[in-house]
């Protein structure tokens, strides 16, 4: 598996990756188009940040690669990678419940807080990288 040397790259089919948890020093890249919106990427072996026109997408602590990101009304999903277990946050809408699937297997109901924020843990010891899958209830 290999981190998103680019930082931040639109995909053929409409998604996006980013992210590099092998850099040891903290790299951001400002401004990047997609789709009418500006993104904007931090990361580095201790976390990975996206940001959507300057509002919170996506969190890990510590650092990952995500390929594929796609988030329509009602799900968002995504692959993520990375040497070491890693507690994501993303951000959904506000006092909703979704379903978070992991390699297709559902974790349970969880409710976003009034932020619209959902933290859930992903375990990439050994794995590599796992699908992600949220969709609203």
């Amino acid at each position: 598996m290999a981190a998103i040397k680019e930082l931040l790259r639109a995909e053929e089919n409409g998604t996006l990756s980013f992210g590099d948890y092998e850099l040891t020093a903290k790299a951001k890249l400002s401004d990047f188009p997609f789709q009418g919106d500006l993104y904007k990427v931090k990361t580095f072996r201790e976390i990975t940040k996206l940001e959507k026109n300057e509002m919170f997408v996506y969190e890990s602590v510590p650092g990952t690669a995500v390929t594929g990101l796609r988030i329509t009304g009602d799900e968002m999903s995504f692959t993520v990678e990375g040497p070491e277990d890693a507690q994501i946050t993303v951000e959904l809408e506000a006092d909703t419940e979704y379903e978070v699937f992991i390699d297709d297997a559902g974790t349970g109901v969880m409710k976003t807080n009034l932020g619209g924020k959902l933290s859930f843990s992903a375990e990439l010891s050994g794995a590599g990288s796992v699908s992600v899958r949220i969709v609203r209830v």
